[in-house]
């Protein structure tokens, strides 16, 4: 059976330039849509968050900006599926990254303030990257690269192509006028290649080798088809 490890944020909050914190978490549809699609593959999937924490859930995701009313509906319903599972994840401290065949990053604002600093999460990251195995990050979740260094003190992810939620898309959003950086600028500062979708919001991936991106939320059902599909052959 395929095994999926998913790591999750275990922040509950943003903290932002001026000192004032944003409530935060993962993002529904980014855990609930992915995680879906894996056990319905009949793959199996272990949650971990840093230090076992249970992942808050930002309550903007299920919301007016996660989406029509029927998806909110559907996203929300997966997740009180799956509620006691999200509520006792693995200790990422804990977790063998090589037991898995997919190391897979949700997004949310939270891992701008958690993962992009969590040591390891970074060795993890790096470990996986060098592997040649499937890594997948998604919509924030590639903030967590920033924690990753090479022996050199260069980013591994450099040169490397990739996507994340672009600087258009954050700024959607009034509170991130006041956000300590932007996930496209720190790609960029850490030499990643990146691109993004000509129109805002919608789905965009991108695939390097054993490295899988997705621009936004509405990028979760795309990348995890691309890498069921990857992965399956």
């Amino acid at each position: 059976m395929t095994k999926v490890l998913m790591v999750i944020t275990a922040a509950d909050r943003w903290t932002l330039n001026d000192g004032t914190v944003h409530p935060s978490g993962y993002w529904a549809e980014e855990v609930a849509v992915p995680h879906r699609a894996f056990r319905r593959a009949g793959w199996d999937v272990t949650n971990a968050t840093p230090g076992g924490k249970a992942p808050t859930l930002d309550r903007l995701s299920v919301g007016i900006a996660g989406g029509m009313p029927w998806k909110r509906r559907e996203v929300q319903r997966y997740l009180d599926s799956i509620r006691n599972e999200l509520a006792t994840p693995v200790a990422l401290d804990t977790i063998d990254a090589g037991d898995f065949d997919l190391v897979f990053y949700p997004g949310g604002h939270g891992p701008m303030e958690d993962l992009a600093y969590d040591a390891t999460s970074g060795a993890l990251l790096a470990d996986r990257l060098a592997s040649g195995r499937p890594l997948a990050l998604l919509c924030h979740a590639p903030a967590a690269i920033t924690a990753a260094t090479g022996p050199d003190g260069v980013s591994p992810f450099a040169g490397r192509r990739m996507t994340g939620l672009s600087n258009r898309e954050e700024l959607l959003n009034r509170f991130a006028r006041k956000a300590p950086w932007l996930l496209e600028d720190r790609l960029k500062e850490l030499g990643v290649d990146y691109s993004k979708g000509l129109i805002p919001l919608r789905p965009y991936i991108v695939v390097d080798g054993n490295l899988y991106t997705g621009q936004n939320p509405g990028s979760s059902a795309e990348l995890a088809d691309r890498l069921i599909a990857d992965l399956t052959r």
